[in-house]
C-alpha cells in the first residue's frame, strides 16, 4: 500500500486559517462533543516519552504519534516529533499520514481564535472587533497565533512580548516580510490589550492577573500538564472560564485545576467550546474571561480531513 503523506508545506497549504477555523466551528455544531474526545496516552520511549492522541468520527478516524525527547533541543533537533495517520472509519484503513507536528502547529491557534472571536462575540453589544492582540511566546505557536489573529481580527493591532529580544526581533521580521504588522510590547501592555495569548513553556505566571481589564479575553494555550501556569490564580478566581472540554481541563489544564477545589469546578461546570459556539455561554459585563487550552485529539482529526480532502483536490 502505497500511502499519501503530506509533508509541512502539504498541510500548511491545504489548511488556511480561516478554513481550518471554519472546519472545527462546523464540527461542534454538527455534533462533535469535547466530552467525548479520547484522553491523551503516555508511554515510556528511550529518552523521552510516546504521546498518543486518538480519535474517531463518523467518516474518518486517526491518531497522532508524537515522541517528546527532552534532550533533544541541546543536540540542535527538536523536542517533539511525530506524524498523524487518518483512516477510514467505516473500513479502518489507513488512508494517509502527515506531519504531526505541523498539523498541531495549525489545529491550536486555529482553535484558540475560534473561542476568542466567539468569546468577543458573546459579550453585549459586541462584535468579535478587537483593539489590540497581545500575544506571549516567541516559538512557532505563538508566530501562528499572530498569524491565525491577523486572519481572524484584520484590524487589530498586534504585538509580542518575550524574553529575549533577539528572538522578539526575528518574529517581528519574519512577519513583516509576510505583510504583518507587529510590534514588541511588554507586560505593561496588559491592561490595555482586549486580548491576551499566552503561547509559551511557562510553568510561572507570565503576567499579574489583576492587570487584566475587565472585559478582555486571555488565553492560555501554550501547553498542556498540571505544571503549566502561564495565569496566576488571580486571573481564574476572577473571570469567566471557558474550556476545549471539561473531562480534559479537568485532567490537564494546570492554570486551572489549583485555583479552585474539585467541587467547585464541578459546580461552576464552565462551558466549553461546544456550548460557547452554540451560543449557550453569557459573559459577565465586568469579569474578564479566561479561555484555557490544552489541545484536543478530536481537533487534530478534523484539521486532517480538512488536509486530506483538500490535497486529493489539487
Amino acid at each position: 500500500m502505497n500511502l499519501p503523506y503530506f509533508d509541512a508545506a502539504a498541510v500548511r497549504s491545504a489548511a488556511p486559517w480561516m478554513t481550518a477555523i471554519a472546519a472545527l466551528e462546523h464540527a461542534l455544531l454538527d455534533g462533535v462533543d469535547p466530552e467525548e474526545d479520547s484522553p491523551r496516552l503516555f508511554s515510556p520511549a528511550p529518552g523521552g516519552e510516546f504521546l498518543l492522541m486518538p480519535s474517531s468520527g463518523r467518516r474518518y478516524s486517526g491518531v497522532k504519534a508524537l515522541t517528546v525527547a527532552p534532550g533533544n533541543p541541546a543536540r540542535g533537533l527538536e523536542k517533539i516529533q511525530g506524524v498523524y495517520i487518518l483512516f477510514d472509519s467505516d473500513t479502518l484503513a489507513p488512508l494517509a499520514t502527515m506531519d504531526g507536528n505541523e498539523l498541531t502547529a495549525i489545529r491550536t491557534p486555529a482553535i484558540t481564535l475560534l473561542a476568542v472571536k466567539d468569546i468577543l462575540a458573546s459579550a453585549p453589544g459586541r462584535t468579535t472587533a478587537a483593539g489590540q492582540v497581545l500575544v506571549f511566546g516567541t516559538g512557532i505557536q505563538a508566530l501562528n497565533h499572530l498569524r491565525a489573529a491577523h486572519a481572524v481580527l484584520p484590524e487589530a493591532g498586534l504585538a509580542c512580548v518575550g524574553r529575549r529580544t533577539d528572538r522578539v526581533a526575528a518574529l517581528i521580521g519574519q512577519l513583516a516580510s509576510e505583510g504583518i504588522e507587529v510590534r514588541a510590547g511588554s507586560d505593561a501592555d496588559v491592561p490595555e490589550a482586549e486580548v491576551v495569548i499566552c503561547a509559551t513553556s511557562s510553568s510561572t505566571p507570565l503576567f499579574d492577573g489583576a492587570l487584566v481589564a475587565p472585559g478582555a479575553v486571555v488565553a492560555a494555550v501554550g501547553q498542556h500538564g498540571l505544571d503549566a501556569r502561564e495565569v496566576d490564580f488571580q486571573l481564574v478566581l476572577r473571570s469567566d472560564v471557558v474550556v476545549e472540554g471539561r473531562a480534559s481541563a479537568m485532567r490537564e489544564a494546570g492554570d486551572l485545576i489549583p485555583a479552585r477545589s474539585k467541587e467547585d469546578w464541578e459546580s461552576i461546570r464552565p462551558a466549553n467550546l461546544r456550548d460557547l459556539v452554540k451560543g449557550e455561554f453569557s459573559r459577565s459585563p465586568d469579569k474578564p474571561c479566561l479561555y484555557a487550552g490544552v489541545g484536543m485529539a478530536w481537533e487534530d482529526l478534523v484539521t486532517a480531513a480538512v488536509v486530506y480532502e483538500g490535497g486529493n483536490r489539487s
